[in-house]
């Protein structure tokens, strides 16, 4: 099992957990929450700070994760002009 796989299998999906979104190791802590999180300036040791449960590996796989959705995204064009 490479890196990537490793990384990903610490994202984890259930339908009885915050409605079924993607959340790190089963935790209730949303791959969501931690883009949100770092997109709003919250250095990652900072979220590790506030997140003693997390470890760094959580962050990168989340960050992966979003970038595997990103990735496989597909963009049609609607009403051209």
């Amino acid at each position: 099992m490479d890196e990537y796989e490793t990384l990903l299998k610490r994202i984890t999906i259930d339908p009885d957990m915050l409605v079924g979104k993607p959340c790190i190791r089963g935790m209730r802590i949303s791959v969501e929450h931690i883009l949100e999180a770092l997109a709003s300036g919250i250095s990652q040791q900072k979220l590790l700070e506030e997140y003693p449960v997390l470890e760094p590996e959580d962050v990168r796989a989340a960050l992966l994760y979003a970038k595997e959705v990103v990735a496989t995204e597909r963009v049609y064009l609607v009403g051209q002009q």
